[in-house]
């Protein structure tokens, strides 16, 4: 299987986890003009399930170190299958609760709230289980990160100009969510092996960990996303049979998303194994910066924002870079 073996090859990794965690909602912004998102999520769930067994299937039982993806699964202990399945359940909870917190109270609050919790206890989290890399450092970058989350919620405000309070139901959820989204990571980490070249016996490689982690988001979405359906957030319920009435563009939408998605994932995961979980899920949860790029460039939601927002926009910009710098250093 494919290892990787170079500091330098895993922050470029997770440099590309940073895009695709960053880039894959626009396919359901694309999606959302026809296509309900609870519908749109057992795709996107989908998606994550193929390319995590594509993925398996070639870079993990190709090459001469390490053990097959086949073998690996085979050979996997209940212990440590569990632990990859409870990170995707967690994860998949974790990711409705923040998509229902930005519709309850919006994407300026509920996003930075549940990133931001989720950036800085991962970071702590993955460190403690996994203390590789300076702390200073590490814990510096990330602290110019949140701060730089902040800075993004405060121009979203401002563009908004809202003046309503903020219901405190979309901030616990949020938070919520967030505290999840930390732990998350941490379960695979700990279904994996150690030593990729000769894997300790009963436990996963990274390729079969992505795999069983994206079955326990398949399994856990038919209690999740049904009660969604049936419960929604905004709009009327929604049923399966709409589902199976979708048409091919709005499948396929829901697909790339979930394969955007699961390729950061899975570099993510192969990243860890040179640059410590912590500074790869660090630099991962960075996507803030590319979803907030996404806004200001292609999508346009800051346009003829005054003068105020502009600065706010551009101090979190030059944090973000500075703080993604300083988590790179950490590891080098």
């Amino acid at each position: 299987m494919y290892i990787v073996e170079n500091y330098s090859v895993a922050v470029i990794l997770t440099l590309i986890t940073m895009l695709c965690w960053g880039s894959w909602a626009n396919t359901q912004k694309l999606a959302a003009k026809t296509w309900r998102f609870e519908l749109f999520y057992w795709d996107y769930v989908l998606g994550i399930l193929l390319f995590s067994l594509l993925m398996g299937l070639t870079l993990g039982s190709s090459g001469a170190q390490g053990m097959g993806f086949i073998d690996n699964l085979r050979q996997a202990e209940w212990s440590s299958i569990g632990k990859a399945l409870a990170g995707g359940v967690i994860f998949n909870l974790s990711n409705i609760l923040v998509v229902a917190a930005i519709a309850i109270a919006g994407m300026a609050v509920a996003f930075p709230v549940g990133v931001g919790i989720a950036l800085v206890l991962g970071v702590i989290v993955n460190y403690i289980g996994n203390p590789q890399g300076d702390a200073v450092l590490l814990f510096s970058g990330v602290t110019l990160v949140g701060i730089a989350i902040v800075l993004d919620a405060f121009a979203y405000r401002e563009k908004a100009a809202q003046s309503q309070t903020v219901p405190a139901k979309g901030i616990i959820i949020a938070a919520i969510g967030g505290i999840l989204m930390a732990v998350f990571y941490r379960f695979v980490a700990e279904s994996m092996a150690k030593n990729l070249i000769t894997p300790e016996a009963g436990l996963l490689t990274p390729y079969s960990a992505v795999f069983i982690f994206a079955l326990g988001i398949l399994v856990s979405n038919f209690l999740f996303n049904t009660i969604l359906m049936k419960k929604p957030i905004e709009g009327e319920p929604v049923t399966y049979a709409q589902y199976f009435k979708g048409g091919i563009k709005e499948h396929i939408t829901g697909i790339a998303g979930g394969t955007i998605w699961c390729i950061g994932m899975s570099l993510s995961i192969l990243a860890a194994g040179k640059a410590g979980f912590a500074i790869s899920y660090g630099l991962g949860q960075g996507a803030t910066l590319i979803a907030a790029l996404w806004g200001v460039f292609i999508w346009k939601e800051f346009k003829n924002s005054s003068r105020k927002v502009n600065v706010l926009l551009a101090l979190m910009f030059v944090l973000f870079v500075a703080g993604l710098g300083l988590i790179i250093l950490a590891g080098s």
